[in-house]
């Protein structure tokens, strides 16, 4: 069973990325038929891989006007954005490499971007003042969640 959940995961992932909201709304009976499964294998995908605790909310009804929506969820973004509203202009460097240390040890950042922002908070404390080194922290928190998109570093 596992490579065709692989196939139902893989196509209902990239349902979702092409969704501007992040929100799906499938039929189960329709999707199983296009996607030449059993409705039940379409269901043990979305009681699986769809879960919670990995981003993602599922709503289904069922019946003849029944659907599934599935929701990502935006964690990392709102632990991210909560993490950089944290860091004040009067924050210390040990106040950034706790923040940092905390996304590690949750695995919101990999080994190799903690070291690079860690390099980095040590590296900007001789260069510019405390105020500075909170918006720049900020920014990168922000850009690490939003994937190299421009912030506002107020």
């Amino acid at each position: 069973m596992d490579k065709i959940a692989d196939f139902i995961e893989s196509w209902i992932l990239n349902r979702l990325q092409k969704e501007a909201d992040n929100v799906v709304v499938l039929r189960r009976n329709e999707l199983a038929e296009e996607l030449a499964c059993a409705p039940s294998q379409i269901s043990y995908v979305l009681n699986t891989r769809f879960t919670v605790e990995r981003g993602y909310i599922v709503e289904s009804r069922r019946g003849s006007g029944g659907y599934v929506r599935i929701a990502r969820i935006p964690i990392q973004a709102i632990v991210f954005e909560d993490a950089a509203r944290q860091i004040t202009k009067d924050a210390s460097l040990p106040t950034f490499q706790s923040t940092i240390l905390r996304l590690r040890s949750h695995g919101l950042l990999t080994d190799r971007e903690a070291a690079l922002l860690s390099q980095f908070c040590d590296m900007m404390s001789s260069w510019v003042g405390p105020e500075e080194q909170g918006k720049m922290l900020r920014r990168l928190l922000l850009t690490l969640v939003n994937r190299g998109e421009k912030h506002d570093m107020r």
